[in-house]
């Protein structure tokens, strides 16, 4: 149109620049956005709420679910509403992990970020499978705080090869897709955390709402690391996490609100980590199902032995 000003193109970055601002992730992998080294983020209260309330509701809520459903809405021979949760948090979570990436002030490594995210899908969905048969033998008798061949409803099973077979699906459920699906997460939760760095001190406080989040993502943490059986996985990310700061603090850089929401949040759930280990340490038949140098008790291996005892007593009066 006539008297309109043409827009001019931008022109070409020359070769070796720094990414545009923005920019999540440059054409050379693990290149850091050179304007925007020290910039900061504000607190990501929308995805950390978002993160808290799918994890507590899709995942910790899954096997409560299951449990607390009538039987004849989800028959043993079909998927469970905890199933449903669990696909439902398979593509939520590495949806939201992704945001969190894109809004780190650093561009951090692609490769490693798509890797990471696949490996955590495949994990997630390994465990999908396993964990749904798992839950679903609690009906017929199944008890978390018994080994496979010491189950009742297993031992008696013919032909003997049979509780094999229930093993690999405890490998694939307990170690395989724990593995494939816990290392991905807590190694993007780490990369993410590289780029909360910050040298202005006034940045390094956290808003009410990141306190207020803190208590239900850190007793979540806790869920995650006793019932995944991954503390050796969990301690040393937080040692890293540790050996950065202090590497960081040489430097005269302090951590963001968003960092210290993650730090304060793995310094709370070693607390509650600790807590549970001490409350638990005298339990021998806990100990006997966890024997080794560090014994740390899942929630579901109590609730079978505790609770459902309680319950069945609670029913007998």
């Amino acid at each position: 149109m006539q008297g309109s000003a043409r827009r001019r193109p931008f022109p070409a970055a020359a070769p070796g620049s720094p990414a545009p601002a923005g920019t999540l992730f440059p054409g050379r992998h693990g290149a850091v956005k050179g304007e925007d080294t020290f910039k900061t983020s504000p607190f990501h209260l929308d995805l950390w709420f978002y993160f808290t309330l799918q994890n507590w509701v899709l995942d910790f809520g899954r096997p409560i679910a299951m449990i607390i459903l009538p039987l004849e809405w989800f028959p043993l021979n079909k998927p469970s509403a905890g199933d449903y949760f669990h696909m439902a948090y398979n593509v939520i979570t590495p949806f939201l992990l992704l945001k969190l990436i894109e809004r780190s002030p650093k561009t951090l490594p692609r490769s490693m970020i798509y890797v990471s995210i696949i490996m955590f899908v495949m994990g997630a969905s390994i465990h999908l499978v396993g964990d749904s048969v798992n839950h679903r033998l609690i009906f017929s008798g199944y008890q978390h705080h018994l080994s496979v061949r010491e189950n009742p409803i297993i031992k008696n099973l013919k032909p003997e090869t049979l509780i094999d077979s229930f093993e690999l699906l405890y490998y694939y459920d307990e170690y395989l897709g724990h593995s494939m699906w816990y290392i991905p997460f807590f190694l993007i939760l780490f990369i993410y955390f590289t780029g909360c760095f910050t040298p202005v001190a006034e940045e390094s406080r956290m808003p009410v709402a990141a306190l207020l989040l803190m208590g239900p993502s850190s007793l979540y943490y806790w869920y995650l690391v006793t019932e995944g059986q991954i503390f050796i996985l969990y301690i040393f990310t937080f040692f890293a996490m540790m050996a950065l700061v202090m590497h960081q603090k040489r430097k005269g850089l302090v951590l963001d609100s968003n960092g210290l929401f993650l730090f304060y949040s793995f310094i709370i759930t070693l607390l509650l980590i600790a807590g549970w280990v001490a409350w638990l340490w005298n339990d021998k038949i806990l100990r006997k199902k966890y024997p080794g140098v560090i014994y740390i008790p899942e929630p579901w291996a109590f609730y079978t032995l505790h609770m459902n005892n309680l319950h069945a007593a609670k029913e007998s009066l």
